[in-house]
């Protein structure tokens, strides 16, 4: 064979081996193509044929709230499609229709179910339910110091299993936000897509703030020293929170229980306030955390704090309408940081009640309150001084007296909220309200989120 031949030969063997690389490598991606469309059918099919899991919170402070969407997280994390609601939102036909759900519910003082399970409590608990097809699981927050520890949550629990839903596990109760029960929790999952691990790790991190301000504001009361405090973030300037929200304290003696307050500033006063009653123990000694902001800190010195969304008292959806806020003590905290937020955006249609023991020595905030009544930014003020006539005196009976007053507001569409002691207080205000406007109203306004409290 002559020397073009070979050269022919050997093209034609080139040509013919590139062409078979090319049929290879087109099978192949046709092969990857062919199988990525029978993975998102598969997908698609599964995501048709398997209804979401319900991951659902009842929620106090917003705690449950936040485990809420990390377990949903997790889950979507791992393939399984989860659609997080509050337990106040789900109906006794979304609960019969669900194969799935998982429940992340607070207890309130002793054994009462949170302002989040209220609507839930009275719409759906009270009435006989069949959940045979259900699957469940049940998170349970609470706080051993009362006697009645996951109270709702054991409810809960006890209520979905009597009406035939199967348990996919037994219960994990978690007192104060034990870090091993919510791992445990958490594990049942999946792990935690990374972004979301670092980002949870930042918002849950304490931070050292700074005393600036110390004020005693109720010289010579029958009651506890209570203080204006001002603090300032370790670096850089003032971080964002809303009107409602709450700074946690944790106290080194006791850094497993950190302690909730009201904050009473918006980011825009320059530091974050917090109004804080001096707690003391019949031995003498000052409570761990109130002690240490009252009494042991000094200005200058740190204390480690961080910040807490508190979503069920924001003003969310509520900032156009009429607001009533009630409260009493250290719950003007609260509403001070609403009322400034009503403030600055011009708002004046407000009514303020607030109770506490004596005009002279226990009008909280008096120059502020005042200023506010004179500007037109209270549109009504009732300050209820219990101790300053012989009967005692509250700010539910000034509620009572004021039912005409109340129903109009009500009418035209004012939304309540209420900060301050649970007991006494804050119970005897839903008494007086479901008196005045009765019981259906008063649901009605709380499934709306007309009606919030952050009481204690």
């Amino acid at each position: 064979m002559n020397e073009t031949a070979w050269r022919a030969l050997g093209a034609g063997a080139c040509v013919a081996a590139y062409g078979a690389l090319c049929a290879a490598i087109y099978m192949r991606e046709r092969g990857k193509k062919a199988a990525a469309l029978r993975a998102a059918a598969a997908l698609s099919a599964t995501s048709r044929d398997e209804p979401p899991v319900l991951v659902v919170f009842a929620s106090q402070t917003g705690q449950a709230e936040d485990i809420a969407w990390q377990t949903a997280k997790r889950l979507s994390a791992a393939g399984t499609p989860a659609r997080v609601m509050e337990l106040n939102a789900l109906d006794a036909p979304t609960l019969g229709d669900a194969g799935r759900a998982l429940f992340i519910a607070s207890t309130y003082g002793e054994g009462d179910a949170p302002d989040g399970a209220s609507v839930f409590t009275e719409r759906v608990m009270g009435s006989p339910l069949a959940l045979g097809s259900l699957r469940y699981a049940v998170l349970a927050l609470g706080d051993r110091q009362y006697a009645n520890f996951c109270g709702f949550g054991r409810a809960l629990d006890e209520w979905l299993h009597a009406a035939g839903a199967t348990r996919e596990f037994e219960r994990i109760e978690v007192d104060n936000g034990d870090p091993a029960a919510l791992a445990a929790w958490h594990a049942r999952w999946g792990d935690a897509p990374a972004m979301e691990s670092s980002e949870e790790g930042a918002a849950a991190a304490f931070a050292q703030w700074r005393l600036s301000t110390r004020e005693l504001l109720n010289p010579g009361s029958a009651g506890a020293p209570v203080f204006h405090l001002g603090l300032m973030p370790p670096v850089g300037a003032v971080p964002h929170w809303a009107s409602g929200d709450l700074a946690q304290v944790a106290v080194a003696s006791d850094a497993a229980h950190p302690r909730d307050y009201s904050i009473s500033s918006l980011p825009t006063d320059g530091e974050l306030q917090l109004l804080v009653r001096q707690e003391q123990h019949p031995d003498g000694t000052l409570g761990a955390a109130s002690g240490l902001l009252t009494s042991t800190l000094a200005i200058g010195d740190t204390v480690a704090l961080r910040l807490r969304p508190h979503r069920g008292f924001h003003l969310d959806g509520n900032e156009a309408r009429p607001l009533i806020l009630i409260g009493n003590g250290t719950g003007l905290a609260g509403l001070r940081a609403h009322l400034r937020a009503r403030a600055s955006a011009g708002r004046h249609d407000n009514w303020l009640v607030f109770g506490e023991r004596q005009a002279a020595h226990d009008f909280l905030y008096r120059d502020e309150i005042e200023a506010w009544q004179a500007q037109g930014v209270l549109q009504r003020l009732d300050m209820v001084f219990s101790r300053d006539q012989p009967e005692r005196f509250y700010v539910q009976h000034r509620l009572l007296q004021s039912a005409d007053a109340l129903l109009e507001w009500l009418h035209n569409g004012a939304a309540i909220y209420v900060c301050g002691s649970l007991q006494g207080m804050a119970s005897g205000v839903d008494a007086a309200l479901r008196q005045v406007a009765g019981d259906a109203q008063v649901s009605e306004l709380a499934a709306s989120g007309r009606y919030r409290r952050d009481v204690y």
